[in-house]
């Protein structure tokens, strides 16, 4: 019997295919792993965002992944309408809002609805949860926006991004940030609703005004951004919003 050639272009090649698919399969396995704790990962980040906006940011202080995930299953209540206010057959679960933010005729989006209740009683509605979606300055930015049982003034926020400028833009993802838009109302008055608005500077008390917001030196185009966001998203809801006013 012929001993093999290690040094022939056949079993160099021969070698090199084997070693491919050994490691393409152990990376696919990998993988495959890696996906079902992202997908679990992201879940939980969105349930924390819901609560954070809806309970207020400290709710979740020493809680546990689990403990969250608990929490929201108690708490929380899933309502899926289009803009029109109408109840969907969409499934919340398989839901994308940046897919649904893609779509071009607005009137064909399903939009979610997070009902907050009550830590001590659910039944009782704490506070509705909206989810937007937008742009900034370099990539989309979005957030979760939680309006008292009122349905108009603004209980908390959660903003997020993509790529927005370190210490500039990405600044909305900051606490203090996010708590200038605390007790701000949303506005019924034109048939076009009005959310709270980024002005332009920063630095300036806006405690007396109801619809506007202090901005971000330095990042005008994300605030811009925000803004659009927020009143584009807000118009979409209005329709459901206005069945749950108190006023």
């Amino acid at each position: 019997m012929s001993k093999l050639n290690k040094n022939s272009n056949g079993y160099i090649f021969g070698y090199a295919i084997m070693l491919t698919l050994v490691c393409g399969t152990l990376l696919a396995f990998v993988s495959e792993g890696l996906k079902d704790r992202q997908k679990a990962a992201k879940l939980l980040e969105k349930q924390q965002f819901i609560l954070k906006a809806g309970m207020g940011a400290d709710a979740l202080a020493g809680m546990t992944g689990p403990e969250v995930t608990a929490l929201y299953n108690n708490v929380v209540k899933v309502e899926m309408v289009n803009s029109k206010g109408e109840p969907t057959d969409a499934e919340e679960a398989k839901l994308s809002i940046f897919k649904e933010y893609k779509k071009k005729d607005v009137t064909t989006r399903n939009l979610p609805v997070y009902v907050v209740g009550k830590a001590d009683n659910p039944s009782e509605v704490l506070s509705y949860v909206l989810p937007t979606y937008g742009n900034g300055l370099w990539d989309n930015v979005w957030a979760f926006v939680a309006l008292e049982g009122d349905a108009e003034t603004i209980r908390g926020i959660v903003f997020d991004h993509k790529g927005e400028t370190p210490g500039l833009g990405a600044r909305i993802t900051d606490r203090e940030v996010q708590s200038r838009f605390e007790g701000k109302k949303v506005s019924y008055a034109s048939e076009v609703l009005d959310a709270p608005d980024f002005q332009k500077g920063e630095g300036v008390d806006y405690s007396s005004y109801t619809n506007k917001v202090d901005g971000l030196s330095g990042a005008t185009i994300t605030a811009v951004g925000v803004n659009a966001m927020l009143d584009s998203y807000m118009n979409l809801y209005k329709a459901y919003l206005t069945t749950k006013r108190t006023k």
